[in-house]
C-alpha cells in the first residue's frame, strides 16, 4: 500500500496558447518522478473539456490567452472543478493581474522568467493543499493593496502609462475628459505623487502595473 501511494503522480493540464511552451513544460514535469502531464490545452475553452476527460489534479495556467482569459478560465474550472488546483505561470503579473488570479481561485502564481524549479514547488505546494506566491509576488499584490486604487483608476494608471493623454483615454474607456481627471488626481493623491511620471514609476515599483 505504502509503495503504490508514492508511486502515485500528480496529473497535470498544461494550458498555454504557445505551443513551445507546452512541450517544455511536458517535458520538464514529465521527467519529474512524482508528475504526469495527462492533457494539453491552448485555451479556456478546450481547458474546460480536457478537465472534463482528464480529470487532473493541478492545472497550470497562462493568464493571457486568446479568447477567454486566464482569469475566467480559472473562475470556470474552480466552479466546476472545485478539487482541482490551480497554480499560474504567466510572463504578466502586475499586482492586479495576481489580485484577480488569486481572487479567481489561483492557489499559486509564478512568473515565467523565474527558475523551473519555482513552477515544480509550487506545483507540489498546491496539490498539497497549500498555496505558493514567491515574495516578488506576494510585495505586488501587497503594493496594490496598499494602494487601494479601484479597478477602474488602475486601468486609467496602465493608460497613462501607454502614453495616453486624458482625451484619449476618456475615448478609449467611453467617460468624458472631466471623469478621466478625477481618476487622475484620486491616483495622484492614492499613490501620494504629484505627477503623471511619478505616478508611472510608483505603479510600476509596487506591481501595480507593468510596462509592456
Amino acid at each position: 500500500m505504502q509503495t503504490a501511494a508514492k508511486l502515485k503522480k500528480i496529473r497535470l493540464l498544461l494550458v498555454d496558447d504557445h505551443f513551445v511552451v507546452r512541450m517544455g513544460l511536458a517535458t520538464a514535469t514529465n521527467g519529474e518522478p512524482d508528475m504526469e502531464v495527462v492533457a494539453e490545452a491552448e485555451n479556456g475553452l478546450d481547458a474546460l473539456d480536457a478537465c472534463r476527460r482528464h480529470h487532473p489534479d493541478v492545472a497550470v495556467i497562462d493568464l493571457r490567452m486568446p479568447g477567454q482569459s486566464g482569469v475566467e478560465t480559472i473562475r470556470a474550472l474552480r466552479q466546476e472543478f472545485p478539487n482541482v488546483r490551480i497554480a499560474v505561470f504567466s510572463t504578466y503579473a502586475s499586482g492586479e493581474e495576481v489580485f484577480q488570479a488569486v481572487k479567481a481561485g489561483a492557489s499559486a502564481f509564478v512568473i515565467k522568467e523565474m527558475s523551473l524549479d519555482r513552477l515544480l514547488e509550487a506545483i507540489r505546494a498546491v496539490h498539497r493543499g497549500d498555496t505558493y506566491m514567491p515574495d516578488e509576488i506576494a510585495k505586488r499584490l501587497s503594493g496594490l493593496m496598499m494602494s487601494q486604487l479601484s479597478a477602474r483608476e488602475i486601468e486609467v494608471l496602465t493608460l497613462i502609462a501607454r502614453g495616453m493623454s486624458n482625451k484619449e483615454i476618456g475615448a478609449q474607456l467611453d467617460v468624458v475628459e472631466a471623469t478621466v481627471k478625477v481618476h487622475v488626481t484620486n491616483i495622484l493623491a492614492k499613490l501620494g505623487v504629484s505627477d503623471r511620471t511619478q505616478a508611472i514609476i510608483a505603479g510600476v515599483r509596487r506591481g501595480i502595473i507593468q510596462l509592456e
